[in-house]
């Protein structure tokens, strides 16, 4: 008769299997519950339980980002790509060296997800506050699902949220301070209009993002409604003409034009505002005011040379494809000059007398619509400011230095501005 087995000896009786299979059973399931917890909970694994490819603050797949966490650098392009244009919406593959730095940059590279748009933070776009009377939260809003238009605008589109975004079919260029703002918020007013509330500067500063990116800041659109966008500095910058071409020869262009010398003092009042501590305008405009030689290379003096700037328009776009705008009408008769847009654009003209209202206090139109009793909304703080008072004998010298080369820009748009005629009749 053999001896009875001792407890805990492999046989004996009272035997609970071998410790090491206990403890990896143990081991198992507490892994397993712990997974379990972290799922339901939302949040991300362990780094024991995380593939190689997680990164430690990446967002947990289908949680959303934060705007500030927005990647703002387009992704590898695919070929036959437009430069600079983002690559195809697929994650963004791990780092081949499984370095936390190279996964890092490949999340950086990651192309923007439908919906999501740059907030002002990352810097793509330097808005001017003084340029425009719109926010870049309404730009975001216009590209983000669910939006309907830039919220405060006096547009009467109601267009939901379906469509598609296009490049714009149509660009006004210029100039600053011509009256560039007040035409896109009129021209906002017509229901087959989308417009970007801010200034998106593709074609000067943001080009190396490409069209991809440009597309994606645009509104929706329906079929037959026109996209656009404003940028007054396209007009004088030297490679927007053949940019612009190359996207589409078709493109529509406007120019809001204004007396230059009228323009000079506002673009200098403008960053007076900004920049007190700035040399008068006086000492600005003159090289050496004793002999009267004037400061082309001054920007404020150099933008109102429209036909040097017009001159380069002209190798890419023929003179139909170009609209001016006068800026003076844009004030006196602004229902008559949109009405010369809205034929322009072949659109119906629906912005008529009824959308405008004139303000004595701020000395230019506002906007209202007829179709109910609400305040004339008018354009912000920064327009319409008092200008300094400038010494007439600069104003004299400045219209003699425009005078010819206002004569060429109205021999080669074939309209006459009457800038002279103004200034005598002052």
């Amino acid at each position: 008769m053999s001896p009875p087995a001792q407890p805990g000896v492999p046989g004996g009786r009272g035997s609970k299997g071998p410790p090491a299979r206990k403890l990896l059973c143990m081991c198992s399931l507490s892994l397993c519950l712990t997974y379990l917890c972290y799922s339901l909970m939302g949040g991300t694994a362990p780094a024991a339980l995380r593939s190689p490819a997680a990164l430690p603050g990446s967002p947990a797949p289908g949680a959303p980002r934060s705007p500030s966490a927005l990647p703002v650098t387009a992704a590898p392009r695919s070929p036959g790509s437009s430069p600079g244009a983002p690559g195809p919406s697929a994650a963004p593959p791990p780092a081949s060296n499984g370095s936390r730095e190279g996964a890092a940059g490949t999340w950086l590279r990651a192309r923007l997800a439908p919906g999501e748009v740059i907030t002002a933070q990352s810097g793509a776009f330097e808005r001017d506050p003084q340029e425009s009377s719109t926010t870049d939260e309404e730009l975001s809003r216009a590209g983000s699902p669910g939006s309907r238009g830039s919220s405060g605008s006096l547009s009467s589109s109601t267009t939901p949220d379906y469509g598609e975004k296009r490049l714009p079919q149509a660009l006004i260029i210029g100039v600053k301070k011509g009256g560039t703002r007040a035409l896109l918020e009129a021209i906002r007013a017509h229901p087959d209009v989308r417009a970007v509330g801010t200034e998106p500067h593709f074609f000067d500063r943001n080009y190396e993002k490409g069209l991809e990116w440009y597309r994606n800041v645009m509104p929706k659109t329906l079929e037959g409604q026109i996209t656009m966008e404003k940028t007054p500095s396209y007009f004088v910058t030297n490679e927007a003409p053949r940019r612009i071409h190359s996207m589409a020869k078709d493109t529509k262009l406007i120019v809001v034009v204004r007396n230059p010398v009228t323009r000079a003092i506002s673009d200098y009042t403008q960053t007076l505002s900004k920049k007190p501590e700035i040399p008068t305008f006086e000492v600005l405009a003159f090289k050496n005011r004793t002999l009267g030689l004037i400061d082309a290379s001054w920007s404020a003096i150099r933008i109102g040379i429209y036909a040097l700037h017009l001159e380069n328009w002209l190798q890419y776009f023929p003179l139909s494809q170009i609209l001016f705008v006068s800026g003076e009408r844009l004030i006196t008769d602004p229902a008559g000059e949109m009405a010369k847009v809205q034929d322009f654009l072949g659109l119906k003209r629906i912005v008529t007398e009824k959308h405008f209202y004139f303000n004595k206090t701020k000395g230019f139109p506002c906007l209202k619509k007829p179709e109910d009793s609400s305040a004339p909304r008018c354009l912000g703080k920064s327009k319409g400011r008092t200008h300094p008072k400038i010494d007439p004998d600069v104003i004299h010298r400045l219209r003699k230095f425009y005078k010819p080369f206002n004569v060429m820009f109205y021999q080669m748009t074939g309209q006459d501005f009457q800038w002279e005629q103004e200034e005598s009749d002052k």
